[in-house]
């Protein structure tokens, strides 16, 4: 993985390649290239590190009309010049880019390609090796790389050049995304819309296991009986300003300030014309017909799927449990008769979501995705979906897709609820306006926060969050998202589990970030800190208007108990945003981590 781009058309293709991979940077990766044919030659360009580097190596006069790029997370080899993509076959008649992991390569290299050399430590040599094995067997290159796809196992969104055919790209892709971009008079593909969305915002979506002839004039799918499967576009509505920085220092520090807009839309967009909460009544009837709630997610989906918990079951009255996707699916628990599946991601790509919802579905159970993104694989594949309308994501480190999940959440289950006729006792559409002011007023304190970034996690190496009830779901967040982006170990923790055993690591100076919103708890979770001042902690109290005591670091405004979440993380994200600021660090794009993850 990374993200893949192509075009093939009139104009020429390596600065819409170019352009095209620097959309895809908020994805992370290590290295990057792009592959263009003029007539009968391929040339590839690749470097390590940014595509500020790619470019310096793209030589001016580059031409060709047809070409494919990527940027590249490794997974196979280290990152390196050698191991980047695009790769070709040893003629260098073949070219090919390659996102996902290749489980039986080394099978298929064993049996097929022995005594063939290697350029790179990469899955992805062994599959354009392979194309042009068969090719050399006399097959033409569509049927070449059918076979070949037919043989690999594992996940994988491929684009090939060949060098003797100049009116084609070659595609496939399995569990990895990839779409094709329908343009006039040229064609484009791309691991996401938007970073094809300056040339067209009409696209194609593939199946798992189809190949595509991609042509100036024209697409053709096929199954790998090479039967032409017919398929309509659609149109993704993306707005391509919305992902750009504008006049913030970075996205992850735009998307932060974005919040209070995401949160109107998600009020205004699930509401009916009589101001009341609105939910697609064939969603709120599997709710309520399911007996239990399984949540699937990942990372920061995974701390919003605890928070939603919470509503699901005291609002909504469904037992829920929340699970990790990539264990999930590798340990699936005992299920219940009448379960109904919900998966989070922002992406709607994330491959270890994606394997549970496979599994799910052969076994005919009911699932809903809640994601950023229309037309994502994990919306398309599941019965429902709900968007977050949080506009593009760019910074790899979530921030305003975690409180649109949440706030989603909350209102499926007071639509839920309501439709069971339980009283809940909130009345969610004034107080989530409440969460979007607070969320404001923490924003305009964005230099407040600069400052406790500063006092607590200056020089610290380590750092720990704590909470009870709600709160311990926003510490686990905190904690990711310090470690994330300032490389900070970070832990999050239940205050009553420090004394059992966490609390040996708290010696002079450590910083320990103690959420306090919750009034069932309040004393407890004092208490809690009290215990790790005594072995010499750093306190930083955050508590909640109401609640708060002489001493406490920052009080955020008040607002329902279990809408906490909500705001007091806006603290929390500011705070780590700063802490990466003043180490130096690169913010958007910290180290070893990809937003989407399309692997397993």
């Amino acid at each position: 993985m990374c993200g893949i781009v192509g075009y093939i058309g009139h104009e020429k293709a390596k600065e819409i390649l170019l352009r095209g991979l620097e959309k895809l940077e908020y994805r992370g990766y290590d290295s990057a290239g792009i592959a263009t044919r003029e007539d009968k030659d391929v040339t590839v360009t690749k470097a390590k590190g940014r595509i500020a580097e790619l470019r310096k190596a793209a030589d001016n006069d580059i031409d060709g009309s047809a070409g494919i790029g990527h940027t590249r997370w490794a997974t196979h080899g280290v990152p390196s010049y050698e191991n980047s993509h695009p790769h070709q076959s040893s003629s260098e008649r073949y070219t090919l880019v390659h996102n996902g992991v290749i489980e039986n390569y080394e099978e298929l290299r064993d049996t097929y390609i022995p005594d063939v050399a290697f350029v790179s430590e990469t899955d992805t040599e062994v599959i354009v090796q392979l194309v042009e094995y068969f090719a050399n067997q006399g097959m033409t290159t569509e049927a070449a790389f059918t076979k070949v796809v037919s043989l690999l196992h594992g996940s994988y969104a491929l684009g090939l050049l060949d060098r003797e055919d100049k009116d084609t790209i070659y595609v496939a892709k399995n569990k990895s995304p990839l779409l094709v971009g329908i343009g006039d008079n040229f064609n484009v593909i791309a691991s996401d819309a938007l970073a094809m969305i300056q040339v067209t915002s009409e696209y194609k979506e593939l199946k798992d296991q189809e190949v595509v002839l991609v042509q100036r004039d024209q697409v053709v799918i096929k199954d790998l009986a090479g039967n032409v499967v017919e398929r309509d576009s659609y149109t993704a509505e993306i707005d391509a300003s919305d992902a750009e920085k504008g006049v913030y220092a970075h996205y992850m520090l735009k998307e932060i300030h974005e919040q209070p807009a995401a949160m109107r839309r998600i009020i205004q967009s699930y509401q009916d014309e009589q101001g009341n909460l609105n939910i697609d009544p064939e969603i709120v009837k599997d709710v309520q017909s399911a007996d239990r709630i399984y949540i699937i997610a990942a990372g920061t989906s995974y701390h919003a799927g605890l928070v939603g918990k919470e509503y699901l079951e005291k609002w909504a009255g469904v037992p829920t449990e929340v699970h990790v996707s990539s264990e999930f699916v590798y340990n699936m628990p005992l299920l219940s008769e009448r379960p109904l599946f919900i998966y989070i991601s922002q992406s709607g790509e994330t491959a270890d979501s994606r394997a549970v919802l496979v599994e799910t579905t052969k076994l005919g159970h009911r699932s809903l995705t809640i994601t950023n993104v229309a037309g994502s694989t994990l919306s398309r594949e599941a019965d429902h979906t709900l968007l977050l309308h949080a506009g593009p994501e760019i910074a790899v480190a979530s921030t305003k897709a975690y409180t649109a999940q949440i706030a989603v959440l909350s209102i499926l289950a007071q639509v839920v609820a309501a439709e069971r006729g339980r009283e809940t006792n909130v009345d969610l559409l004034p107080e989530l306006a409440k969460v979007t002011a607070a969320i404001e007023t923490i924003v305009d304190d964005a230099p407040k926060m600069e400052q406790i970034a500063t006092d607590f996690l200056e020089t610290t190496r380590n750092a720990f969050f704590i909470g009870r009830a709600a709160d311990y779901n926003v510490s686990l967040e905190g904690a990711l998202k310090l470690k994330e982006i300032s490389y900070i170990q970070a832990e999050g923790f239940a205050g009553g589990e420090l004394k059992h055993g966490t609390i040996a690591l708290i010696e002079e100076g450590t910083p320990v970030v103690a959420l306090a919103t919750q009034e069932h708890v309040n004393l407890s979770i004092r208490g809690n800190v009290k215990e790790v001042v005594a072995r010499g902690a750093h306190p930083c109290i955050i508590s909640m208007e109401g609640l708060e005591k002489d001493g406490d670091t920052y009080v955020i405004p008040h607002v329902h108990e279990l809408l906490t979440p909500l705001v007091s993380v806006v603290a929390l994200q500011l705070i780590s945003y700063y802490a990466a600021l003043h180490r130096d660090l690169d913010v958007d794009k910290p180290r070893n981590l990809a937003k989407s993850v399309t692997v397993e």
